[in-house]
């Protein structure tokens, strides 16, 4: 499942800072999660793109992640969202399946940048293209913050789509996250057809029938 644009403008400072031409910031969500994909972004911004609000998606609210959302997707010069499912990081693990959803974002990019910046510290080279792996990026580069707020809100909004049909766990509220309720509504209603096997799911694994 993919999600792109493209657009261009400008907005005003704060302390990031600006990545150079044509350079996309890419991030993950999700990665610790018991259920649902993992979900990845790539940014290309303006050279000149500034907001006061952007930061690392973990240290914004709810309401001001899904504010910048909205400018993000509107100013930046291409943006992409891309997912791997539960089967999938099942299949290959979760890092890969990470990468692998970098992968797709950074190809949906039109057009594709000049060098890409990954938060983190893990990566596989993408084509012909120039990368560098940076610890808490998303701290550090506008572009990467960027892709943190568009990786995690898309997500979270997954997420909310598919309490609906599973409201027992609440992902509503924890959006797939292990928190003690949701270790809990697995031990007492098993697991859905969302759940990543390969994760520890409670602490009485062993005791689940998957």
């Amino acid at each position: 499942m993919v999600h792109k644009n493209n657009h261009k403008k400008k907005e005003k400072s704060r302390g990031l800072l600006p990545a150079g031409p044509m350079v996309a910031g890419c991030d993950e969500a999700g990665r610790g999660c018991l259920a649902g994909p993992v979900v990845a972004a790539a940014v290309i911004l303006p050279e000149n793109f500034n907001h006061p609000l952007l930061n690392d998606s973990k240290q914004l609210s709810e309401k001001k992640r899904d504010l910048l959302r909205g400018i993000i997707e509107k100013e930046a010069l291409a943006w992409a969202v891309a997912m791997v499912d539960n089967h999938e990081i099942d299949r290959i693990n979760i890092l890969n399946a990470s990468i692998r959803a970098m992968h797709l974002a950074i190809e949906q990019l039109n057009p594709l940048p000049l060098s890409i910046l990954i938060d983190g510290n893990r990566f596989h080279p993408f084509k012909d293209l120039k990368h560098q792996c940076i610890v808490k990026g998303d701290a550090i580069y506008q572009c990467i913050a960027a892709a943190s707020v568009l990786a995690k809100t898309h997500r979270d909004e997954w997420m909310k789509t598919k309490h609906n049909e599973y409201p027992c766990y609440a992902w509503d509220q924890n959006k797939g996250y292990p928190t003690r309720k949701h270790r809990q509504a697995i031990e007492q209603f098993g697991v859905s057809p969302l759940h990543r096997l390969s994760f520890k799911l409670t602490d009485k694994q062993l005791k689940i029938d998957f």
